[in-house]
């Protein structure tokens, strides 16, 4: 009752995507999300490229199951990462923003398939064009970057404009079977959930900074441009508030120390960091202040889910935290979501 276009796709059980989020999508948790059925996608952005090699090893050694990796479009290593990924057998290969034409034919060339997510219909389109082979539609619900439309009207929108092309995967705001047959009754072809992995017994977040997380009610988050001058949904702290208060002058010089931290973790050398930064500011528009801040994030919301510390630290997350409140296995999760959606099924039917 489940199988749609996606599964056919991805080659998976169930239309169900555990996203790649920074700092939490490793290879435990992908392997344990692809072994019960659904798609894991590794988070390899916040990798260095021993890091990334390692992921896709153990990933493998878990599991036969197929599974994904997720790059950043502006990567300099972006090339070398893909031809080491697909050469490893990883067929999915997805991205937050919008791929570069020369990215996506890479991918196809090495028989590989290419998902992006869009927060917009005119995204959708333009990706369709691209040739792109999916696309996850995330609504304003959803954690970390995120746009001002609901899901509720942003997920048939997209499937309006390129849902008879492509398959498409609906994003902000599930964690239940009644949420996936509310996907596909929209037209979608599946779901993706980032906070509901992350909320898995699978995720190596620390257990104190879960707990913040299940504490949380719906109306505990809040979307700031405080971070990196873009939307971004995160549970509201004094560290957000603080951040919200201050100025740029003050912010500034420790977005700069944090963005070269970030590069010693990631192994980026500083040439290349240099080369991102001054494509990111021309694609996006972005002000010298913007860019700073934007390296900046990746390090804050690490010493929250690698370091323990939310107190300093950003904890990304979509509303469906206020909601969630049990840390099951990732094989109880993706078994009550599919129990609950073909029981809902069901009832409708009837």
């Amino acid at each position: 009752m489940l199988h749609t276009r996606l599964v056919d796709l991805l080659g998976c059980r169930y239309p169900i995507i555990q996203t790649g989020m920074g700092w939490v999508s490793g290879a435990h948790l992908t392997a344990a999300t692809s072994a019960a059925g659904g798609i894991g996608i590794l988070a390899a952005v916040t990798m260095t490229p021993a890091q990334m090699r390692d992921a896709i090893g153990t990933v493998k050694d878990r599991t036969d199951a197929p599974f994904g990796i997720n790059f950043r479009a502006g990567q300099p290593d972006l090339a070398e990462r893909i031809a080491y990924a697909t050469k490893e057998g990883v067929r999915l290969v997805s991205f937050a923003g919008a791929p570069t034409k020369d990215a996506i034919a890479q991918v196809h060339d090495a028989g590989g398939i290419v998902i992006p997510t869009v927060g917009a219909r005119r995204h959708a389109e333009k990706m369709a064009e691209w040739g792109v082979d999916a696309v996850i539609a995330q609504g304003g619900e959803g954690g970390g970057h995120t746009g001002s439309v609901p899901t509720s009207l942003l997920l048939p929108q997209v499937v309006e404009a390129v849902g008879e092309q492509i398959p498409v995967i609906g994003a902000g705001g599930f964690h239940s079977g009644r949420g996936l047959v509310a996907a596909l009754a929209y037209g979608a072809d599946g779901i993706a959930m980032g906070t509901r992995f992350l909320l898995t017994a699978e995720s190596r977040v620390p257990d104190a900074v879960k707990a913040r997380y299940t504490a949380a009610t719906v109306f505990d988050t809040v979307v700031t441009t405080s971070l990196d001058g873009a939307p971004q949904r995160v549970i509201r702290t004094e560290l957000i508030a603080g951040l919200e208060r201050s100025s740029l002058v003050t912010r500034l010089p420790k977005a700069l120390r944090n963005a070269l931290a970030f590069r010693k973790l990631t192994g980026t050398p500083l040439k290349e960091l240099v080369q991102e930064g001054l494509a990111m500011r021309k694609q996006q528009e972005l002000t010298w202040s913007q860019l700073a801040m934007a390296a900046n994030a990746p390090m804050l919301i690490k010493v929250a889910l690698v370091d323990g510390d939310p107190s300093i630290g950003v904890l990304p997350t979509g509303q469906v935290t206020g909601v969630i409140d049990a840390l099951p296995t990732v094989a109880e999760l993706v078994a009550q979501i599919v129990a609950e959606a073909e029981s809902t099924l069901h009832r409708l039917a009837r």
